[in-house]
């Protein structure tokens, strides 16, 4: 595992060559096909059921928008609202130094051990990793997560991070891994949902009784109240946030919403894009500290790590509106094949492939804005209407740019694309090579196709047929039965 520009990696190829291994793995492809075909056809009858579906989309997309044009003063708000409730409010730039804020803190109160909610913001700054270094246990609660962090394993999806696990490996896994972090499983375990559920509820019970402290994401924070928000299905996640003593919270900048009335807004929107459900089962919300109950000391850590930078991008920006409900992976045919290991981030799927690049400079993910068909479904899932195509484009320009500027010699490809164009740009050229391309395509496609194409054409023809060059151009066909002599 390396740090790249602040953002963990996961230590993965370039997307291509880490998606050809993916596609070979049959079992991972199965349980990902069943996995993302229930969740959405659950999120499709969910969403069903709202007249104003649509409506909502647009006002969570208004909500963000407004709130990015005006970050700096919704988080000052934040900032003073959260300190005002007891809490304390810390800024890091980066992940070296959100990570630094968070060990620190848990070595001031004596403690060895922190029981964690699920986070993607933990997850990108690779805290798990960090507090190990400095001595401390970072024990993952949510079922999921504590999967993937006994199997020694990389999260695969936003909303369910042991997505391509089925349930024999998980029994496998905690049979022969449980007992390296705690309490065993029990002996004979199988397969069946109710007995892992049960094992896995053993197992961090005991942690949840001694645990003195606390680190979670939040889905979202209100800037007028100083309010802090986190959703979850199992429950695990309100034992990590009610008895602890001491809670840290790291939130990435973008979580901020203006007002608590906006929470009417996105806790409609989010439990039916990710879970399929009406609501979560667990909402948890905390304003600072009250005495007698809860942690009694919260610290907020708020998340820059290059998303001041992304916010610069005006087409690009739209990817910080990002809810994580993970829609868009569960309908994108790229992911439903490669799995969310492919892309080498905490964040895969279509998110993953405009959120990873604009964190860590596009340099150092140059492949991900071309790991998807442009089809369009992620923009269609999306709840906050997050146009994931129109910024993918925008970053295929920028790597093709940034690849420009640092070769002395055109491409291959910026050659073609130059031939091109002095063919399209002239009808006498393109008549002329059209009338070439028909002859050539009567010699070459006589069995009705082009076989593999030489040179670099080659990555082309190996994944596709090639078409055959009709015998008439349609400006042909127009001039012998349309045109008036």
């Amino acid at each position: 595992m390396k740090d790249t520009n602040g953002l963990v990696w996961l230590g993965s190829p370039a997307f291509p060559a880490a998606a050809a291994e993916a596609l070979a793995d049959t079992r991972q492809r199965r349980n990902l096909r069943l996995a993302t075909t229930t969740i959405r056809e659950k999120r499709l009858e969910a969403t069903g059921e709202l007249d104003d579906w649509e409506q909502l989309r647009e006002a969570g997309a208004a909500i963000k928008r407004r709130t990015l044009r005006h970050l700096d003063h919704y988080l000052e708000e934040l900032e003073k609202k959260v300190t005002a409730s007891g809490g304390v409010v810390h800024w890091a730039a980066d992940a070296a130094e959100a990570n630094r804020i968070v060990a620190e803190l848990v070595k001031a109160t004596g403690e060895r051990e922190v029981v964690k909610v699920k986070s993607m913001a933990t997850q990108e700054i690779g805290l798990n990793e960090a507090l190990a270094a400095e001595g401390i246990a970072g024990y993952e609660t949510d079922l999921a997560e504590l999967i993937v962090q006994l199997g020694e394993d990389r999260p695969s999806h936003i909303l369910v991070p042991a997505i391509h696990r089925g349930r024999a490996e998980i029994r496998d896994i905690f049979e022969q891994r449980m007992a390296d972090w705690g309490r065993p499983a029990p002996e004979g375990l199988r397969d069946d949902p109710a007995e892992l559920a049960e094992a896995a509820r053993l197992h961090l019970r005991e942690k949840f009784l001694r645990a003195k402290v606390a680190v979670s994401g939040a889905n979202f924070a209100c800037a007028d109240t100083g309010t802090v928000v986190v959703v979850e299905s199992e429950g695990n996640g309100r034992m990590c946030l009610t008895l602890p003593e001491t809670l840290i919270t790291v939130m990435g900048i973008e979580k901020v919403v203006p007002a608590f009335e906006d929470l009417e807004v996105y806790l409609q929107l989010l439990p039916r894009s990710s879970t399929g459900e009406r609501m979560n089962p667990y909402t948890s919300l905390w304003t600072g500290v009250t005495p007698g109950d809860g942690p009694q000391e919260f610290h907020l850590v708020l998340l820059d790590n290059g998303r001041t930078a992304t916010l610069a991008d005006e087409v690009g920006r739209q990817a910080l509106q990002c809810i994580r409900c993970s829609a868009c992976l569960n309908v994108c045919p790229v992911y439903e094949r490669t799995g969310g290991r492919a892309y080498g981030s905490v964040y895969p799927g279509p998110i993953g492939a405009v959120l990873t690049p604009q964190l860590a400079g596009v340099e150092n993910a140059a492949s991900l804005p071309f790991a998807s068909t442009l089809c369009g479904a992620c923009y269609e899932a999306c709840p906050v209407m997050i146009d994931i195509p129109e910024v993918l484009a925008h970053l295929r320009a920028e790597v093709v740019e940034a690849k420009r500027r640092t070769r002395r010699l055109p491409t291959a490809e910026a050659l073609t694309m130059k031939a091109a164009t002095a063919v399209l740009s002239s009808p006498a050229r393109l008549a002329a090579a059209q009338k070439a391309a028909a002859l050539g395509g009567r010699v070459v496609g006589r069995k009705g196709r082009i076989g593999p194409l030489p040179g670099p054409a080659s990555g082309w023809s190996a994944a596709r047929d090639t078409a055959v060059p009709p015998a008439e151009s349609f400006r042909a066909w127009w001039r012998k039965n349309r045109e008036t002599p």
